[in-house]
């Protein structure tokens, strides 16, 4: 999540924008990569970042390399990973008026709702009857992820479950279970509350559901941490490989909060676009007609396995998850941080884990969410660790299907690997009149074809907390 529309509240006060820097010396600092990772410390400049580069190294360790073999979604463009990004390069916007429920009374009345869901062949009826959205999404995107990683059926059998774990965050949870069981106490009295109030509401359930599902008996748990939820999940996810914790992990993230308790909640904030008289055109980062984000929903999951345990079982390795990083600005509630910090901090430290140099980046799909301070705070945290732009394209898949708060990561770490795998990238749309500071190629408008290198994907979640992922094509 980004920046609020308007000034914070006075009683959320930001912390100084230098709190690490008071002990420092004026001259300049820099960012160095080590020849190893564990030897590594970042040292910072509160004005401006230097990259000095030494010769990073990647991974080589099948038990420690971390690959992609199978992915899956659920979002406002269906549920088959080829439809969503083909749908994407075409620029197609999925932002359209909220039908769900009356939204008329809200200044906001639009988002990128998903329409005909379908979950058959993957929950049972009963069980569907009861279930949250944000859990519906996440057994499906979870279950067909298993089955692109030639894991379906009888297949699961083949693999210890004891060592293949499931991390799937949420940023809001089970937030209609959560409003019908608010309102059923209010109108009806405590006797009224469903049992699965607490149950399906909570927002490790997700994981846990999953997990009972397939009998995965490793390490099982959610993450939240807002809109950065998905990247959090992949980089813990990725860390139980490493540690040798987990042969295989799903991970990702899943959210469902367009409903009226969900899009009331952001409206009090001042975060969302009211452009009703053109939803579509609504979402547009980096514009400087932009006026907020669009909510949005669905779920994207990833298998990540060890390349050991990939190459043992014949897996199709899609990409290779190289490395990421997580931190906190440590600065405001909301707001990003003016000088940048805490994301450069985090894009470089998502470098190192990777055993990457900022040279061989040139694609990165951005958090972009269409706030005023936001789009371009992130901006200038990336120049602070990219001083040659020239060679990297930037866009912003919520320029179409909108903010999916803690899925937005899951979906767009897809977009990124089907980046990677096609050689196109999806426009970002509804770029009418760019800030100039962003010099960037956003692939404004129409996709482009680019092979990319390594691509990093960016998630920023409300509370400070940052996010970036690196990923590329497997190369044995």
């Amino acid at each position: 999540m980004q920046s609020l529309q308007s000034s914070s509240p006075p009683c959320l006060r930001p912390s100084p924008l230098t709190p690490l820097l008071k002990n420092q010396s004026k001259s300049k600092s820099h960012f160095h990569f080590p020849a190893s990772r564990s030897s590594s410390r970042l040292r910072r400049s509160g004005a401006s970042v230097i990259v000095n580069v030494s010769a990073p190294k990647r991974e080589h360790d099948p038990k420690k390399r971390v690959v992609i073999t199978g992915m899956g979604l659920v979002s406002v463009f269906g549920n088959e990973v080829d439809e969503y990004y083909n749908r994407l390069l075409s620029g197609e916007s999925g932002i359209g008026p909220i039908d769900r429920f009356d939204a008329s009374k809200f200044p906001t009345r639009f988002a990128g709702q998903i329409h005909g869901f379908n979950s058959e062949g993957y929950i049972d009826g009963k069980n569907d009857r009861r279930l949250d959205d944000c859990l519906r999404y996440c057994i499906v995107a979870g279950k067909k992820a298993l089955v692109d990683a030639d894991l379906g059926g009888d297949k699961l059998f083949k693999i210890d479950k004891e060592r293949a774990g499931v991390l799937v965050g949420t940023g809001m949870g089970g937030l209609t279970v959560f409003s019908d069981g608010v309102q059923a106490l209010i109108e009806k009295g405590h006797r009224k509350i469903t049992p699965f109030f607490i149950p399906y509401a909570i927002t490790n359930m997700g994981s846990a559901l999953l997990g009972i599902d397939l009998g995965f008996m490793g390490p099982n748990y959610s993450i939240s941490t807002a809109c950065a939820t998905s990247n959090y999940c992949f980089y813990a996810a990725a860390n139980h490989i490493r540690r040798g914790e987990a042969d295989l992990m799903v991970a990702g993230g899943t959210e469902a909060a367009v409903i009226p308790i969900g899009l009331g909640g952001f409206v009090a904030c001042r975060a969302l676009s009211q452009r009703n008289d053109d939803p579509k055109t609504a979402s547009r980062p980096w514009d400087k007609g932009r006026d907020g984000f669009v909510m949005g929903e669905g779920a994207g999951v990833l298998i990540m396995e060890s390349l050991e345990h990939a190459m043992k079982r014949g897996a199709p390795i899609i990409a290779e998850y190289l490395g990421g990083a997580v931190n906190c600005d440590a600065y405001h509630m909301t707001d990003p941080r003016a000088d940048g910090l805490g994301v450069s901090s985090c894009i470089q430290s998502s470098l190192e884990d990777a055993g990457v140099s900022p040279e061989e980046v040139n694609y990165i799909n951005a958090h972009a969410t269409s706030t005023l301070a936001g789009d371009l705070a992130e901006i200038n945290a990336i120049k602070k660790v990219f001083k040659d732009t020239s060679g990297i394209k930037i866009n912003a898949t919520k320029s179409m299907i909108g903010h999916c708060l803690g899925a937005a990561g899951g979906l767009e770490a897809i977009a990124t690997v089907k980046a990677i795998n096609t050689g196109w990238l999806h426009p970002s749309i509804n770029q009418f009149n760019p800030e100039p500071s962003v010099d960037f190629d956003t692939v404004a408008n129409t996709k482009q074809q680019h092979e990319v290198n390594v691509a990093i994907s960016n998630s920023f979640g409300f509370g400070g907390h940052n996010s970036v992922v690196a990923f590329s094509a497997f190369k044995p």
